[in-house]
């Protein structure tokens, strides 16, 4: 019996050919299903929830690389900072992390309340799936309970919220805000009624810094390009003085600003210099010139009214006496980066924020130990050890970290010359490829990470380098529409070229082998799908010859095993990456909306109904399960961070 055609809104079902048809931008996409589905295929049967899901528990990295004082020592023990739209909350002794996941994109600005368990949280503007623009607000949340008290400023910021403080004096009832518009409104407002009291244009320039002084509610210091500005709020208006340079050069960047215990503001310049400006006016009352070779970032008061200043270009941290004398200082490493903020710990222990999105736990004269390190440009590539709790990262900072699922540190980083696009672990584990945005890839040995086998394949992004299942063969997939397979032996250590698959009309996207090791399926920018014979690299265009085959794994976006997770009008570049899980019965996706997915397997429904996981902002660039499924690692790429979620 012939069964007729039937059709849901973007996809059609051909039963005697045995394909699935479905339109991404007008193209045709046809997706053959395994024989033994044939006859009792339809189109209108609805896919099931998965029965597990995702809990986020860790999440790698910090973002210092643009944002300012935002890292901060909490009673719990626990410090607080953020990293894309997540604010992390984290135990170093304990090694836990809590998180507070109200934000739908990325966290720019972050104060503590003076009751150290409120605290203000600012994001920029984001972009919902349905192209809404999602608005900038300050959420106040509770560090204890992570639950949401307050949203203020929906509507009313525009771009993003750079600064955000709450008053020190008055019971911290009130909270000021700096966005990011041309004029960089600066507003105070009642926190607690989500009441506005008062704004202000504040300065055509970029600001970054903002803060209530300590001992008056009514005085706001501001600080940024060419401007150091104190605001005086008296009713509903904001009055500016401006900070007086007089005889001292005016510096470029006003970079931050900090309050001793006597109530004088303390700023830290581009030039290099500390000043004092004595308590309630705008002139300096006291210089410590060339404090710091190039910009000083970050100015701590420390309790016992000593202060500390980190240096950009020269990666130093002082620390100075009352009388502002230099007593100390030491140097972050260059691998760690300039100094971005600095904050006091427990007794003698201070936390770094650094540039390079670390932090470190620092204590004079010269102890300096990371405990939290990231990538800090665009991050797409990520691979699993075939049986360790370990995987591999690498991104545009060119920069290769081996992490340890269990200690969340590096095993080992290593900087290449190229930036990094995709990495894959020979099974074995012994040594790991990685593909760059040059055409250059190379062979690391996972114990030593030196480096192994260097070779060139075009000139374009290597987007994919995957071994087959047997280890026999290494496939380099490119953006010069062509896949380079290679003879491997010695265990990873010796390649030899065998084949060029060539018939793609776009670039490779994605990639993946049978688990027989004898063909490959291949994705492009252009939406096709297609079969090649890995010994020769030959074209394979017979469906019956692989419509039965079983893959290794299911990285490719585009299949009849996965094409559920395409959602209503996708325009073809919303999905970066699926996978599968190891025992086959979850399927991850990561989309350009922040969300990592969760799908039964296989997915070959239209429109299948999944978990959605926010804590990513913009694209989520890869999704990957460790070995025993137990957790998924996903890459964000702009955002440049790594989440660790548990799957149960």
């Amino acid at each position: 019996m012939k069964r007729s055609p039937s059709k849901s809104k973007e996809c059609s079902l051909n039963a005697e050919d045995g394909y699935v048809r479905m339109f991404l931008r007008g193209r045709p996409v046809t997706m053959h299903m395994p024989d033994q589905l044939r006859d009792t295929y339809t189109l209108d049967h609805k896919g099931a929830l998965p029965d597990r899901k995702l809990k986020l528990q860790w999440v790698y990295g910090y973002r210092g690389r643009d944002c300012r004082s935002n890292l901060y020592l909490l009673p719990t023990g626990e410090i607080v900072y953020f990293h894309a739209s997540v604010v992390v909350l984290y135990n170093t002794e304990e090694q836990q992390q809590r998180h507070y996941i109200g934000h739908d994109d990325d966290v720019k600005c972050l104060s503590v309340h003076p009751d150290m368990v409120t605290i203000a949280t600012g994001q920029v503007a984001g972009n919902s799936k349905d192209g809404k623009l999602l608005a900038p607000h300050v959420r106040v949340w509770d560090s204890v309970s992570l639950n949401t008290l307050h949203v203020i400023g929906m509507g009313v910021f525009d771009r993003a919220v750079t600064c955000v403080a709450f008053s020190k004096s008055n019971g911290g009832a009130h909270l000021c805000a700096v966005d990011d518009a041309n004029d960089h409104i600066l507003s105070v407002w009642n926190w607690q009624k989500e009441k506005q009291l008062a704004d202000v244009k504040c300065s055509n320039d970029s600001v970054l810094g903002a803060s209530f002084h300590p001992m008056d509610a009514n005085l706001i210091v501001t600080c940024g390009k060419n401007h150091l500005n104190f605001w005086t709020m008296e009713g509903g208006t904001l009055t500016k003085r401006q900070g007086l340079f007089e005889k001292h050069e005016k510096p470029k960047y006003v970079l931050c600003v900090a309050f001793a215990e006597n109530g004088d503001a303390i700023t830290g310049d581009s030039s290099g210099n500390i000043f004092v400006w004595a308590k309630g006016g705008n002139r300096i009352s006291q210089v410590m010139g060339g404090a710091h070779e190039g910009g000083v970032f970050s100015v701590c008061v420390l309790k016992d009214g000593t202060m500390v200043s980190g240096g950009g270009k020269d990666r130093r941290i002082v620390l100075w006496d009352h009388d502002y004398h230099k007593q100390a200082e030491m140097e972050v490493g260059e691998a760690f980066g300039p100094v971005r903020v600095l904050t006091e710990g427990k007794q003698g222990e201070l936390f770094v924020g650094t540039t390079k999105n670390a932090i470190l736990k620092a204590a004079f004269p010269s102890t300096l130990d990371p405990i939290v390190q990231g990538h800090t440009d665009e991050l797409w590539g990520v691979d699993v050890h075939p049986s360790m709790e370990q995987f591999v990262t690498c991104g545009q900072d060119k920069q290769v970290h081996l992490w340890d699922t269990n200690s969340h540190q590096p095993l080992w980083s290593k900087a290449i010359e190229d930036p990094c696009r995709s990495v894959g672990f020979h099974p074995s584990g012994s040594v790991v490829a990685v593909g760059t945005m040059t055409g250059r890839w190379l062979v690391l040995d996972t114990d030593t990470r030196d480096l192994v086998s260097m070779h060139t394949d075009g000139n374009e992004v290597i987007s994919n380098v995957k071994y087959s299942p047997d280890g026999n063969f290494l496939a380099v997939g490119s953006h010069d529409n062509f896949v380079y397979i290679y003879a491997v032996t010695e265990n990873g250590r010796k390649y030899s070229r065998v084949g060029k698959c060539t018939g793609h009309s776009s670039f490779v996207t994605h990639l993946d082998w049978s688990t027989d090791s004898q063909f490959l399926v291949t994705n492009s920018g252009d939406y096709e799908i297609l079969f090649w014979e890995a010994s020769s690299g030959k074209h394979v265009t017979s469906m019956d010859a692989v419509r039965n085959l079983e893959w290794a794994t299911s990285t490719c976006i585009l299949g009849f095993n996965v094409f559920g997770v395409w959602p209503d009008g996708a325009d073809g570049t919303d999905l970066n990456a699926v996978c599968r899980s190891h025992d086959g019965a979850l399927l991850a996706s990561a989309d350009d909306f922040g969300k990592v997915h969760l799908f039964s397997y296989p997915c070959s429904q239209p429109r299948a109904p999944s978990h959605a996981y926010g804590g990513h902002s913009s694209h989520v660039t890869n999704v990957a399960f460790l070995h025993d499924d137990s957790h998924l690692i996903s890459t964000g790429g702009k955002d440049t961070s790594i989440l660790q979620w548990v799957v149960a």
